[in-house]
């Protein structure tokens, strides 16, 4: 039964390296060797990044070596704004901070993938600085116990930190 269990794993897992390489121009994906997925249809990401520095650890949905530079990749699953929302950015900032803290290099850019449309995201050094500006204040705020302005609304009762917050 176990190994049942395993060769549909190993399936769905196939199926999907194979979805993926089919429709990769369509979703913006970069053209390198996929060496990482996060999914939970499938099975546990083999490539969890982390940072002892910054304290932070964190799995891209995808992760491409382009050119010997990995490229994190992050899928939504709601449709795709005119532009990509700014936390969406921030987490992707967060992967390509992880990867340049494991690999000792940043990676040139990021993607975002809505359904039918797909940003490229430079991770530049405002963008780096941005991300760990942010981080700080966040740290700071749960510090202290204070709340951020405007934050209290429905996400609050889904949200795994909703008992650390005071919210």
């Amino acid at each position: 039964m176990l190994w049942l269990t395993g060769l549909a794993l190993f399936s769905i897992a196939v199926l999907l390296i194979w979805f993926v390489s089919r429709r990769r121009g369509e979703m913006g994906l970069p053209g390198g060797k996929l060496i990482s997925a996060d999914t939970e249809r499938w099975q546990r990401c083999e490539r969890e990044f982390f940072s002892p520095r910054y304290r932070l650890v964190g799995r891209p949905d995808f992760v491409f070596r382009e050119r010997g530079r990995l490229i994190p990749v992050e899928v939504k699953s709601g449709s795709a704004p005119a532009q990509p929302y700014k936390s969406h950015i921030l987490q992707l900032a967060a992967y390509c901070l992880l990867i340049e803290e494991t690999e000792g290099r940043p990676p040139p850019y990021g993607i975002i993938a809505y359904r039918g449309k797909h940003f490229r995201v430079e991770y530049s050094p405002a963008l780096r600085a941005e991300l760990l500006r942010v981080m700080e204040e966040m740290r700071g705020l749960l510090k202290s116990g204070a709340m951020p302005e405007g934050v209290l609304d429905h996400r609050c009762e889904r949200c795994g930190y909703n008992k650390l917050c005071n919210a």
